[in-house]
């Protein structure tokens, strides 16, 4: 028997929106690997992710510039140009959402490792997330996944039973994270196999 779950949370980033930062610096850099030298150790995830918990662009941007100083436009290009590192929604994946939506049969929640500076841009951008009844991004929480807190005030906030909730997500991290306080979660890998899974999971053929 499946279980029944009233609540689905959708990661955003590599779930439901395409976001590379690679898509900016092929157009600086001449070659692949000086993209990928400076996105491993200029600009790299690590420090991204610290606008995730809150951090400023600008911050963020006179740290490495101090560190880095003969890189200092390309690391300024990173926020400057930072809108085109979207490379658009991932089709499969909100079209199931939008097919979740409509059935009304969940609670549709996302949580989210984005900027609040940025995040604004993503809801003017996707018509899509409307289709969440609540979303919490970790850049206005000053909190990130994997921190088991974040999930925690998602549940007090949103008034969420981890119990009969599905968290979806494509870092293995996040995935654990979420499992440690009692969340059934599903590893997103590719939007075939990782939807055939929910959709078993769910229930919703």
């Amino acid at each position: 028997m499946s279980k029944a779950y009233k609540t689905v949370v959708f990661d955003l980033g590599g779930v439901l929106v395409d976001w590379n930062p690679a898509y900016v610096y092929r157009t600086i850099f001449k070659t692949e690997d000086s993209v990928r030298y400076f996105l491993k150790h200029i600009c790299t995830t690590a420090w991204n992710e610290e606008q995730d918990a809150g951090r400023t662009f600008a911050e963020a941007t006179d740290v490495l510039v101090q560190q880095f100083p003969h890189f200092s436009f390309e690391i300024r290009q990173y926020y400057n140009r930072w809108t085109e590192m979207l490379g658009g929604p991932i089709g499969p994946t909100v079209s199931f959402l939008e097919e979740l939506h409509k059935t009304g049969l969940f609670r549709l929640v996302a949580l989210t490792n984005w900027s609040a500076e940025s995040f604004p841009v993503a809801l003017q951008k996707f018509d899509f997330l409307q289709s969440f009844d609540k979303i919490l991004v970790s850049g206005e929480e000053k909190l990130k996944k994997p921190d088991v807190r974040i999930f925690h005030l998602m549940y007090e906030k949103f008034a969420i039973d981890p119990s009969n909730a599905l968290f979806i997500d494509d870092n293995a991290m996040n995935v654990l994270a979420s499992q440690s306080t009692g969340m059934d979660a599903v590893h997103f890998t590719d939007p075939v196999a990782s939807i055939s899974r929910i959709r078993q999971l769910l229930s919703v053929i």
